[in-house]
């Protein structure tokens, strides 16, 4: 580390009441800004507030639709799989940064491709069989709407020319109709960045009917015709802050200073180990395996967490190595239901995390964590599928080299005690993550009488032969696998890039320590609360100017900084978040700017951050304000 954070310049704390003209004053937005208001009006169209999580297809859809997308079933089935319960605000702007809304262009080229005269016209007839027959098929009341159309047919014929005109101008009136109604309405300012003030009139939810994806509505007519006062006064006013502090942390290489030394007679200490894997989910959400601990007696322990390399290449580690892992142990005292943070592995030595100390005995949860900075989405296109299965000259079928591999390092991952064969319950963590449902005593009982095992245990060869059956049950047809190979976080490569497995050793001095996997499950909840909890009384608190009721806590160690904000008010808060001056930065949420509702009462983690590149000196440079 370049300097110590907590010591003379490098941490530097400023709070400033800047004057509400010199913030607002012909203050061009940048596209980042742009695009975040934008999403936010969409998402107020549907929402109160959003603290309001989509909790339904029919949700994502409208307000995906009020964003100026055009979802088709197929896409929102991408995002709301059978998993998904729920996406927050930020997952909408993850999903309204990939689904680019459709250009006039695109619109043209899918309608030419029907033009059969190449006169831009489609006849009503033609249009019927092929919006009701093919692909994502429409009702024939959808059909008529859109015949019935005036502004685009006559004389038995669909002028698609201008309704591509009419549907992109619909849209850009939408957006700009929303905006509009944010500025106008006093309440609905206050909700810019996601919020309504407790205590002042809550508005109802307008009654918004649900919008056919394929026509342009009587209602967004009547908008398009509607002529509305210019939003440029919105979008140059609209960032009105009451306060805000700053924080800027100069970071060094973070692989500089290795904290985490072993204890010097860990050698004749009793270990366990197991195994666990971090998977990201469709909607961002990174899920996890949880642990019961069991310490029969007072002792020193010692606790470490790492990335498991998989990789049978020498000098060419896995990928993942640089996903941060954490570990927050938790005291269970008379229920699981009352858990305290006892410690988390924030000890660093290379890519493992560890912690030293005493532990009395008990029973402790053991809560992997991975702040989510470098465990992202893949974007890089695929452009071919890898082969799984083949036939011979006999057309016998068989497992491809390369997928027998990859299904080598899945055993790897989900044989949790590392024994070299699966379990029930290690078998059963691996089905209720690829296909949502358990494998019972009698099911298990014919597996093992059809596939090679060794003490009621399935072998490496057996789980081979498994997916080898399943792939013959379909005829060869690989669906099935590679719905799998997905929900393992392979991606068409057969590149594991959507998941992150590591493994957990546990040393104890005096008695042989216990560890389970008891269940597979979000990291929030339980958490999200020790995360706060730590960040609180390790870190360093600034209190908003002229509001002491709302803090700002940062810790900051080698490796990350995480900031939570606490709101002890009795209303919610809206705190708006600027890193565009960090350097050589990379956060969970993917963007430089964004805001949070903090409920009352109540705590969040706000973000983390950590350095880009770590060979490299990094530059935490975060601006919180308090949006009036």
């Amino acid at each position: 580390m370049a300097s110590s954070p907590r010591s003379d310049a490098a941490f530097s704390s400023q709070k400033s009441m800047l004057p509400e003209s010199s913030r607002t004053k012909k203050c061009p937005l940048t596209e980042e800004e742009i695009f975040y208001m934008n999403c936010r009006a969409a998402y107020l169209s549907v929402f109160k507030s959003s603290l309001e999580n989509i909790i339904s297809k029919d949700q994502l859809y409208l307000a995906l639709q009020y964003a100026g997308r055009n979802p088709s079933q197929k896409t929102i089935n991408k995002y709301w799989t059978p998993q998904t319960t729920k996406l927050n605000f930020d997952d909408f702007c993850v999903i309204l940064r990939k689904e680019k809304p459709a250009s006039k262009a695109v619109l043209l080229k899918s309608f030419k491709k029907l033009d059969v005269n190449d006169d831009g016209s489609i006849l009503h007839s033609d249009l019927y069989k092929i919006l009701t027959k093919r692909g994502e098929k429409m009702t024939g009341e959808e059909v008529n709407a859109i015949i019935n159309l005036a502004d685009v047919n006559a004389d038995g014929k669909f002028d698609y020319i201008k309704f591509c005109k009419l549907y992109m101008t619909t849209n850009e009136q939408c957006l700009k109709t929303t905006l509009e109604k944010l500025e106008l309405d006093s309440k609905l300012r206050r909700q810019q960045f996601g919020s309504h003030i407790e205590g002042s009139p809550e508005r109802e939810p307008s009654p918004v009917p649900k919008p056919s994806p394929r026509i342009i509505r009587k209602t967004d007519q009547e908008t398009f015709s509607h002529k509305g006062d210019s939003t440029s006064s919105l979008l140059s006013t609209a960032r009105q802050f009451r306060t805000s502090v700053s924080f800027t942390i100069t970071m060094g290489n973070s692989n500089r200073s290795s904290k985490l030394t072993e204890p010097n007679s860990l050698k004749e200490w009793q270990c366990a180990q197991t195994k666990g894997c971090f998977f990201l989910e469709d909607d961002g959400e990174i899920i996890s395996h949880h642990y019961r601990l069991q310490i029969a007696q007072r002792s020193m322990v010692y606790v470490t967490i790492k990335p498991l390399n998989l990789s049978q290449v020498e000098g060419n580690p896995s990928p993942w190595l640089s996903v941060d892992t954490t570990l927050y142990i938790l005291n269970e005292n008379e229920s699981q239901a009352n858990l305290q943070l006892v410690c988390f592995t924030e000890l660093r030595n290379r890519e493992v995390f560890g912690w030293s100390g005493e532990l009395g005995p008990g029973m402790y949860w053991l809560i992997p964590s991975t702040t989510g900075c470098k465990l992202k989405k893949e974007t890089k296109p695929i452009a071919e599928a890898a082969q799984l299965v083949y036939r011979d000259e006999m057309g016998e079928l068989f497992l491809t080299k390369a997928f027998r591999s990859t299904l080598s390092d899945i055993f790897e991952v989900i044989d949790l005690d590392g024994n070299g064969l699966l379990s029930i319950d290690e078998y059963n963590f691996f089905e209720l993550r690829t296909s949502g449902e358990k494998c019972d005593e009698d099911a298990w009982a014919v597996c093992r009488e059809n596939f090679d095992t060794k003490k009621n245990e399935l072998t490496r060869q057996g789980f081979m032969d498994l997916n080898l059956m399943e792939a013959n049950d379909r005829d060869g047809d690989p669906s099935d696998l590679w719905v799998t190979l997905h929900s393992m976080g392979y991606n068409k490569a057969l590149e594991l890039t959507e998941a992150c497995p590591f493994v957990i050793d546990i040393y104890a001095e005096k008695c042989k320590p216990r560890i389970k996997a008891v269940h597979m499950e979000g990291c929030s909840g339980q958490l999200e609360k020790a995360i706060c909890k730590s960040v609180l009384h390790k870190g360093d608190a600034e209190v908003m100017d002229g509001y002491e009721k709302i803090i700002v806590h940062t810790y900051t160690c080698d490796s990350w900084i995480t900031s939570v904000i606490e709101n002890k008010s009795e209303n919610k808060v809206i705190i708006h978040i600027n890193n565009e001056l960090s350097k050589n930065c990379i956060n969970n949420r993917g963007l430089n700017i964004f805001a949070v509702e903090v409920a009352p009462k109540s705590t969040m983690v706000c973000q983390h951050v950590m350095p880009l590149n770590e060979q490299q000196e990094w530059i935490y440079n975060c601006v919180y304000s308090l949006v009036s």
